[in-house]
């Protein structure tokens, strides 16, 4: 494979995984800027391959993931870390208050549960894959997933999520008011 192939391999897979990876970063303990810096070495040492790996998106994610891993063991890093982590998800100007709510109630999940949570939804991983990215059992992800998604729902009370049939997005709905009483004195 010449060296150019091999270029245009890189930037397709950094196309389609970049924001995703960030994102897994972020999952991890990561703050932005470190995420940024992880997913810059991940790709350095892909381009120098001669050839891609047999799984590229799956190599990619692991080697991601290792390399955050070590890169978040440092204790300055980990200062930094925690004053960053107010920000854990960037604000966006249409952003409703239900969303803030729950990007506040992911970032406060246990780390593991987190982690699966971001790996299944946003990159797209069964529980099989997730499982040996993380060399543990499917049946512990898919526990991990559902813990933390119970732990969201229980935080999230009193609001209701329905799907929009005809453009299958998600729409949260606040629950009504209880009625008003007065009391006289």
């Amino acid at each position: 494979m010449k060296v150019s192939e091999n270029k245009h391999w890189c930037e397709a897979l950094y196309d389609a995984k970049a924001a995703e990876l960030i994102l897994y970063g972020r999952a991890l303990g990561l703050g932005h800027g470190e995420a940024e810096d992880v997913l810059q070495e991940t790709f350095m040492t892909l381009l120098q391959r001669a050839t891609p790996p047999s799984q590229p998106e799956h190599y990619t994610v692991r080697s991601f993931r290792n390399r955050a891993l070590n890169y978040r063991r440092s204790l300055w890093r980990r200062l930094t870390r925690e004053w960053e982590s107010l920000r854990w998800f960037e604000r966006t100007d249409g952003e409703t208050p239900e969303e803030r709510a729950a990007m506040a109630c992911l970032a406060e999940l246990p780390v593991d549960q987190r982690e699966v949570i971001v790996l299944k939804i946003w990159h797209g991983c069964t529980f099989e894959e997730i499982g040996g990215l993380l060399e543990t059992s499917p049946n512990t992800v898919a526990g991990r997933y559902r813990y933390g998604l119970q732990k969201i729902k229980g935080k999230l009370e009193g609001v209701i999520y329905e799907r929009n049939e005809f453009t299958r997005e998600t729409i949260a709905l606040v629950d009504a008011a209880s009625a008003f009483r007065r009391v006289e004195a």
